[in-house]
This record gives structure tokens, sequence and C-alpha cells, in this order.
């Protein structure tokens, strides 16, 4: 039996706008976040040229409309419209995603654009940052601003990226530990302006679609230990569900409210929230997904006896509620990362049997050190089994009832990566750059590229 893919099924690629860019202070574009913060590796290149996508974008999105992607998932770099966060737009910067939306529309691929991916303006971060309930009147006006711009050409929006990574690896995301009272405060405001972006969206583009961006990782139990199951159940629900259950029901589930009431966290409203959040949805769920995660529950107050878990690099421990279990059932990558092809199909079906919306897939990837030959090849075969493993879960999850409509990896083009650099590549197409050294910035299609081409245009995996 041949397994094929739907007909208007989505195949994408993604990048973000600070990992692909450079060009950080062209054009009349701000200083963001990740600009300026600390960093704990200077062997690893920075986000000041990455990998030039600012000036190379019409070459990039020729070489992807190659390789034949539907859709592109980008993120447009705030600082760009509001080099300050608000006041004043910049034409430059307004004028310059009107163009690559036109590049890509040209190739008849559609844009799916993220409003915010890790990079806040400096100037909104030096005024409180996601503490300030302003970022969020900020970020309003930036959304509508871009809604308003693009609209009549890009139909498709997500909100931003991984809210609950920035929350739960602040310190490897933005460069700084947070308090957890404060943490949830951020929360709150990111999750109502996310609400904001539904609404207006909704209420300025004809057509409009737009979804949340979680990094969705299903929580397993390290044993069946019933606490262990419990333990579970609180990580699920503060690490992957708090976040869609606000998005998609408008609320603070029970067992969330449970775990901030232990650690006596008290979350302030604003008047016009609770309309808000009961009235304004997402029409899909994006979900970035690279592995699963395992928890017990913490016997030892140190909560370290028994090794703190490798997964995503999350150092998981909370006492009294959960702490990270590396799975003995699960493969490593080179970084240390557990790959679960299998739990992917498990996480979409628990996702779309939980929400009932159409799920696209918006990054999933492998991160390797890959070679560039003599010949200027990359035989990244690692990659494509990887590939291969994970979209094989998608069909199967497909045809077990779950609305997948799209998969869109991570990612389109090598980046640098926010831990590892330029070292840890993940494009189907490779850059030619080290740490330091940008030599020619050249592209080379990888094995990978070719292989990911024939799936897009077969609309099935190779037998």
């Amino acid at each position: 039996m041949t397994h094929r893919f739907p007909d208007n099924f989505l195949w994408g690629a993604s990048i973000s706008a600070h990992q692909t860019e450079g060009a950080y202070q062209s054009d009349g574009k701000g200083l963001s976040v990740q600009d300026t913060r600390q960093r704990d590796n200077h062997e690893i290149a920075d986000f000041t040229v990455a990998v030039d996508h600012y000036h190379r974008y019409k070459e990039d999105i020729r070489l992807l409309a190659e390789m034949g992607i539907k859709i592109f998932r980008f993120s447009i770099a705030w600082t760009r419209i509001f080099p300050n966060g608000r006041g004043e737009v910049n034409e430059a910067g307004l004028q310059h995603y009107s163009d690559v939306i036109d590049e890509l529309l040209k190739y008849n691929i559609q844009p799916y654009i993220t409003l915010n991916h890790f990079d806040l303006p400096q100037a909104l971060e030096e005024e409180g940052g996601w503490s300030a309930r302003t970022t969020v009147d900020a970020f309003v006006t930036y959304a509508e601003t871009v809604f308003s711009a693009y609209g009549d050409r890009a139909k498709n929006w997500l909100t931003i990226n991984e809210p609950n990574i920035m929350l739960l690896v602040d310190k490897k995301i933005l460069g700084k530990e947070i308090p957890l009272q404060e943490k949830y405060q951020q929360f709150h405001h990111l999750m109502i302006a996310e609400k904001y972006a539904f609404k207006r969206c909704h209420e300025l583009i004809d057509d409009g679609k737009i979804g949340p961006v979680p990094n969705i990782s299903l929580v397993y139990p390290a044993t069946s230990k019933p606490l262990d199951n419990q333990a579970a159940l609180y990580f699920n629900s503060v690490r992957n569900w708090a976040y869609l259950d606000f998005s998609c029901f408008g609320l603070y589930n029970a067992v969330f409210k449970d775990y901030l009431k232990r650690k006596n966290v008290k979350i302030t409203f604003a008047p016009e929230d609770q309309e808000l959040m009961e009235n304004h949805f997402p029409d899909f769920v994006a979900m970035n997904f690279y592995t699963t995660v395992t928890v017990e529950k913490p016997t030892q107050k140190d909560g370290m006896a028994n090794g703190i878990s490798d997964q995503q690099s999350e150092d998981i421990m909370e006492w009294g509620f959960y702490k990270g279990f590396t799975n003995p059932y699960l493969q490593k990558n080179e970084f240390n990362w557990t790959i679960d092809p299998d739990g992917l199909k498990t996480t979409l079906q628990t996702l779309y049997d939980r929400y009932h919306l159409p799920i696209i897939i918006t990054e999933n990837g492998l991160g390797a050190k890959d070679e560039l030959t003599e010949a200027g090849q990359v035989h990244d075969t690692y990659r494509i089994n990887y590939l291969q493993q994970h979209i094989e879960q998608c069909q199967q999850a497909i045809e077990a009832g779950v609305d997948l409509i799209g998969y869109s990896p991570w990612s389109a083009i090598d980046l640098i990566s926010v831990h590892e650099g330029i070292s840890k590549r993940y494009g189907f197409i490779y850059v030619d750059r080290t740490e330091h050294d940008e030599k020619t910035l050249a592209r080379h299609k990888k094995d990978s590229f070719y292989w990911y081409q024939s799936l897009i245009k077969t609309n099935q995996l190779p037998s």
C-alpha cells in the first residue's frame, strides 16, 4: 500500500530573524535582547552577521523554491519595524519584509509569519520587558502595524515563539534568570499579548488565520509509580498545557492553578483580561517538536541524586513536583538530546484530542556538525534518517485521525544556534562560515535538500 500525504499538505521550512538575518544595525534597526544579552560562550558566533539572510534573502528563497516548499515560516524582527519597540515606524524595515513577502509569492510560497521569536526590543526590556504591562500595549501596536502592512498578501500568522521555553529556560534564551513570581506575571502578559494578536488579526486581515507556537514535548513518567505519574501530570501542565489551555480555552487549568498556589504565585489581571481570554481563539495550533521529556517525583531534597535530565538541555527540577530523568529507551544525538519519533505521533494525538484544532509542525529537525567536502557537498544521511523517522510518524498520525495540515522543519538554511553557534547546523542548505570567520557565506545544497525535494514532489516518503 502506498501512503501518500494529502494533496493540500503544506510542506515547508522554517527560520527566525535574529538567527539568520545579521545586519543587526542596518537600515535603522534597533537592538534586541538577543543583540545585547550576556553570552556564557564567547567562542560561538553572535547574531551581528549571522548568515546574512537580510541581504541574501532572494538567493535563499530561490533555493527554497527549487527545493519545492509551499510555505516559509520566518519571523519579523520587531526592532526593524519599531527600533525602540514603540514610537515612529521605521519605513526601511517595513519595506524589507514587504519585499520578502513579494519574493515568496513570486514563487507561490505562502508566508507563515511569526510576530516575535525571542527578540524583544532592548528598549522595552529596559522598561521592564514582559514584566511590564506596557510591553503588551507596545506589542499590540506592532502587531497591528504588520497586520495592516502585509495582511493583503500574508494570511497566515504565528504569535510568540515558544513562550514556554523562553520562561522555563530563561538563562539560556534571555541571558538572565527570572524570579518565579515575575516569571508567571510575564506568562500572563505574554498570553494576553497573544490574545490581542488573535483579536486584531481576525479584525484587520480578510481570511486571516493565526495560531500559537509553543514548543511541545510530551512528558512521560519515569516509572509506573503513582507519584511519577503525578510528576508527569504537573510538568505536562507547567510545560505544555498551561500555554495552550490559555490560548485555546481561555483559562488557567486546575493543575496549573494548584502549582501556582503551592508556589505562592499570584497573578495580576487587568480589567479587560477575562473578556479577552474567553472570546478570542486561534484557528490552528503550530507546534515545535524535537523530543519528549521524562520526569520522576523527586525524593531527595537536592534533587540531583539520580542525575539531572538532558532533555532539550532543560535542567528540570522543581522540589515537590518533578525532576528530569534520562529516558533509557531513547537514543541521543551528538548534542545529548534524546530522539523520540514515536513520541511525535503520541504528542500529535494527545494535542489533537485535547484541542480539536488543525495542527502544523513549525519546527522539527536535527542539529549536527556537518562537514563540507572539497566538492561543495554535505552528506547528511543522519539528518535524512531523523527526518524520515519523524515524517513517518506524521503520516501515521494523519491516518489515525489527526488533522495535521503541514510540516515545516527547522531549519531552511543553516543558522546560528542559540547555544552552540554555527557549529550546530540544522539546515537543508549549508552556509560556508565558521564561528569567527564569515568566509564567503556561500550556500551549498546538502543531500537532505535533494531528499526533501523528492519527498515534496512525490508527496510520499521514498520506499
